[in-house]
């Protein structure tokens, strides 16, 4: 390469980087991508991502349902989600994500577009089937587990290192799972805007544990009930039962544990929700305490007033949003040592990394050590969206410049 070759290379990259950029992201269907969701963790991240590029000035577009709110562009591609986070998918649905994805790949070939972000692997194998064309490079993060890609086992082969598609592991974790998996980036943590948390004030007042997410196995409900009864403590158990026989069958299994039975998922906002809604559950002698599905508004509520958040999950958690989500609010997490746990919880500062049930309810008895304030430091140093996205700024540069550098080499 000449000398003037390589200042001409160095003023393209400079150029990349200072570029603000048009991303689309193309959005699961699941549910709408908005900022008040209940359970909804992979349109949470969705959502997450174009409030951070906005704020950084980049055009960030979300091609979604229509019944979703961003805070970018919207484009909406199909009027409605399908409401339900886990189905047997019908040939309607289907249809409906071709359409999608059909779309979406039309408004990317509008010329203004630098990046796809992708969060669905079956959208991502219609692309290596030949089924769709993208015209610009692809960011895939990578929500599921290994245990889960099937379509990434099926079509894998197809990768070469030259392909547009690179992917993003959302833990260390995960990363080491998704091994062999060519283009793939470093890892880019979830993030949470942290203001949007309510701090506790006052953390000698709670009189509950909290527990929430899908009510699985996987996630340990039962090992949270366990704990409570065990330690004497309150419960409240909050979490949404997906139409699976499995998971339907083990929420039968918890409701010989339940005293209280309650829907928490009431309109009411700030404190009308804590004075009509929480109060009178709290003020009950009732023990273990399910509330059913509540929004994020109500949900950052919860957290607020809980002693600690029980994580004993009984698998490897690719991430988990919940741990982030509690200590933004300053409430410790007590968790199993499993998946990316020990990435997110700092053992005996933000909370307590344990290996058994048993550790666990010992831990209860040590959370007043926690100091609340080092919880939220932690994420906002390390768990904002502000992080987040800018990390996902800096990928698509380099990805964009690697793309230039080779265009102009090969010219």
């Amino acid at each position: 390469m000449t000398a003037k070759e390589s200042i001409l290379l160095k003023k393209i990259t400079m150029n990349i980087n200072n570029k603000k950029l048009t991303v689309l992201q193309i959005a699961t269907l699941n549910r709408p991508i908005r900022h008040d969701l209940g359970y909804g963790p992979i349109e949470t991240v969705i959502y997450n991502i174009d409030k951070g590029l906005h704020k950084l000035s980049h055009h960030s577009i979300v091609a979604c349902s229509g019944d979703s709110c961003v805070v970018g562009e919207q484009y909406t591609t199909i009027e409605k989600s399908f409401s339900e986070y886990w189905s047997i998918k019908t040939s309607v649905q289907r249809e409906n994500m071709r359409r999608h994805l059909a779309l979406s790949l039309e408004r990317a070939n509008k010329d203004d577009i630098d990046i796809i972000h992708m969060h669905d692997a079956i959208m991502v194998e219609y692309i290596f089937k030949g089924v769709f064309k993208s015209p610009v490079p692809i960011v895939m993060t990578l929500h599921v587990p290994a245990a889960e890609k099937e379509a990434f086992d099926r079509w894998k082969e197809l990768f070469k290192s030259s392909s547009n598609v690179y992917f993003v592991p959302i833990s260390e974790y995960q990363r080491n799972q998704h091994q062999g998996l060519v283009n793939m980036q470093k890892v880019i943590h979830h993030g949470v805007d942290v203001e949007d948390y309510p701090f506790k004030s006052n953390p000698g007042e709670q009189n509950y544990l909290f527990s929430i997410g899908r009510i699985t196995q996987d996630k340990g409900q039962d090992k949270a009930i366990e704990i409570a009864k065990k330690t004497g403590s309150r419960l409240i158990l909050a979490g949404n039962v997906q139409n699976k026989a499995k998971d339907r069958a083990f929420f039968k299994t918890l409701e010989k544990s339940f005293d209280l039975v309650t829907d928490a998922g009431k309109p009411f906002a700030g404190s009308d929700y804590y004075e009509k809604v929480m109060k009178p559950i709290l003020d009950s002698d009732n023990q273990i305490i399910y509330i059913g599905e509540v929004d994020s508004a109500q949900k950052r509520l919860w957290y607020r007033h809980a002693q600690a958040t029980l994580f004993p999950i009984q698998w490897g958690e690719p991430f988990g949003l919940v741990m982030i989500e509690s200590m933004a609010c300053g409430t410790p997490v007590l968790a199993l040592n499993k998946g990316s746990v020990p990435e997110i919880v700092i053992h005996k500062k933000t909370g307590y990394i344990m290996d058994s049930i048993d550790e666990i309810i010992e831990a209860v008895k040590v959370i007043p050590l926690i100091n609340p304030i080092d919880c939220r430091t932690h994420i906002k140093d390390n768990f904002s969206i502000a992080s987040m996205a800018g990390k996902y700024s800096d990928l698509y540069h380099q990805i964009l410049e690697v793309s230039t550098l080779c265009l102009k080499t090969s010219q």
